[in-house]
């Protein structure tokens, strides 16, 4: 090929290079941008409030720490609920424990009880004891008078406080005689001789319990108000005496001659009938009926006279005696429970 052919060719191809290149240029597609025309429609309703949020279950890192604070919050109610069984059942057994304690500390005073019954000096006497009862004083050679003429008595009658001319008083070695011949000593109180009104009952028992204490007599013996048949007496001293003893340490008791034509037995009576516990407390000694005065060995059946019910448990049967100066008695043995003993 010549270079003139040549050079035509190159020609043509570029100028067809150059008619393809106008031709995409001018057919190219021009895009317009899109106007809207506006409308009359709402503008759209903003989406509801999250309710379904509210609702919808927690992540599950969050849904597990709440299970593991409601089974730790469940564990610890259960180790409460746990403590209290137990602190409960604790409580229920120191209580059954307390219960226990209590039942055998009374079971054992009960026993203890029991055995200071079985113990009492009574038990070894026979029913009816033989005594005597005397204004004079206790010395060695009196009981060897007593012995040698009379007998050997197991009670013995004694006077509280000195009363000029009428009675020698109980003293402590007196006591210590008594005692030691084995004898139980029946307190006398006599420093009286008007038995009427409420008033001197009271004040009379202040003054035998106070002469009491001041010999040593232990608390539960019988103090006897002697109301001699020349006394004027009535109910209401027999309440006075009655009720101001038996608020004491000591037991209540009444000497006198308790015959049915006797005032002492009638005021005796109608003080019993306002306070039945005179009748059930209160013990007489009495002087009726009077068979007089014998030896031990012949001593009569005890049979003394008082007010129906009453704890008539002594009975002087014989007073005044010239030898060694003693009244002779028998007593229930049951009243030494109250006297007081070596």
């Amino acid at each position: 090929m010549t270079e003139k052919g040549f050079n035509i060719m190159i020609s043509a191809v570029i100028g067809f290079l150059l008619c393809c290149a106008v031709y995409f240029y001018v057919t190219e597609d021009k895009t317009k941008p899109v106007t809207s025309t506006p409308t009359t429609e709402a503008p759209p309703t903003p989406p509801p409030a999250n309710t379904k949020e509210e609702n919808k279950p927690p992540p599950a890192n969050e849904q597990d720490n709440k299970n593991q604070e409601k089974d730790h919050e469940k564990n610890q109610n259960n180790e409460k609920n746990q403590q209290k069984e137990e602190d409960k059942n604790k409580d229920e057994n120191s209580q059954q424990k307390e219960e226990d304690k209590n039942k055998e500390e009374n079971s054992q005073q009960k026993e203890e009880d029991k055995n200071n019954e079985k113990a009492k000096p009574s038990d070894k006497l026979p029913e009816i004891v033989w005594g005597i009862d005397s204004a004079s004083e206790t010395t060695k050679d009196f009981y060897a008078c007593v012995k040698d003429n009379f007998g050997d008595p197991v009670v013995f009658g004694r006077y509280l406080g000195e009363r000029d001319g009428i009675s020698v008083g109980l003293t402590a070695e007196q006591v210590k005689i008594i005692h030691a011949e084995g004898d139980f000593i029946l307190p006398i109180y006599n420093h009286f001789n008007d038995a009427t009104g409420y008033d001197n009952g009271v004040a009379y028992a202040k003054e035998a319990i106070q002469l009491a204490a001041d010999i040593g007599i232990p608390q539960g013996v019988a103090i006897f108000a002697d109301i001699e048949p020349d006394y004027p007496v009535d109910s209401e001293f027999i309440k006075g005496w009655f009720d101001t003893i038996e608020e004491s340490n000591f037991k209540s008791g009444i000497y006198g001659v308790f015959d049915p034509e006797q005032a002492l037995f009638k005021a005796y009576q109608k003080a019993g009938e306002s306070n039945g516990a005179i009748l059930e407390k209160n013990y007489i000694w009495t002087a009726a009926p009077s068979i007089g005065i014998t030896a031990e060995t012949k001593a009569p059946e005890f049979q003394p006279s008082a007010p129906e019910g009453a704890l008539a448990w002594g009975w002087q049967y014989g007073i005044d005696s010239e030898t060694c100066n003693i009244d002779t008695n028998l007593f229930k043995r049951e009243l030494v429970d109250v006297l007081w003993g070596p």
